[in-house]
């Protein structure tokens, strides 16, 4: 798998400038149309591998969220503010995307990029997060660009070998920069410690590396207890 990520990695041939072409007015057509539905009924379009394609075995969708530092954060306010980037099927719609995007190196202030599967949301309540928990690394300026990259190609090319127990990564931009996997069930033991040795091996951390892993309960309770407050999905 990561043999045919590297192989299209650099591949920005006009192959598939002839589909986009085909699809300009669908597309235009299919933009009308939603803009003129009330947001709530819109249907998204099944997104699936073009033709001659590479398909990845879950389709994932690519999410940012950015918020101002010590604004307490409730649910419903860090779901509105988290915003979609688009969904891909195949390896060469995922470098479509990341190919235009920017670096977590090169981001400022708090800034997140999320890659969850399609289907779940980057939040803690979510039906396919509430069970589960994450692993976190803390990492030194200059790393975050690179260790997500690694970490993001390894998940798609499962390489974490826990058939669906990933739901999804997150880089966090902040004072000390943080990179995150989630998967859906904390008490499974063998899985979560698989987890962390593949990370340890795709990211190449030293030994001594500090990694936390934090179920998504204890995060909840412990940012309603930093900020007073209750069902809240902070972050």
């Amino acid at each position: 798998m990561n043999n045919k990520f590297d192989a299209l990695k650099d591949d920005d041939s006009g192959d598939h400038d002839q589909n986009e072409e085909n699809n300009t007015q669908k597309d235009s057509e299919k933009e009308k149309n939603d803009r003129e539905k009330p947001q709530s009924t819109t249907k998204r379009k099944a997104v699936v591998p073009g033709p001659a394609e590479h398909p990845l075995q879950y389709n994932y969708t690519f999410w940012y969220s950015r918020r101002t530092p010590g604004r307490p954060t409730s649910s419903q306010s860090y779901e509105q503010n988290i915003k979609q980037i688009g969904t891909f099927a195949s390896v060469e719609q995922f470098w479509r995307f990341y190919s235009h995007m920017v670096r977590p190196g090169d981001l400022t202030g708090h800034s997140d990029f999320h890659l969850f599967k399609e289907g779940i949301k980057p939040m803690w309540e979510d039906d396919a997060n509430k069970n589960g928990g994450k692993w976190i690394i803390r990492l030194r300026k200059g790393l975050a660009s690179r260790c997500w990259e690694n970490l993001i190609l390894a998940m798609l090319g499962e390489q974490f070998m826990v058939g669906e127990e990933i739901c999804g990564a997150v880089v966090s931009v902040r004072f000390q920069d943080i990179i995150s996997i989630w998967n859906k069930t904390a008490s499974d033991q063998a899985t979560t410690a698989r987890i962390r040795d593949t990370l340890r091996r795709v990211l190449n951390l030293p030994p001594n590396t500090i990694m936390e892993y934090k179920t998504h309960t204890d995060s909840i309770k412990a940012w309603e207890e930093f900020h007073g407050l209750v069902n809240s999905s902070g972050r």
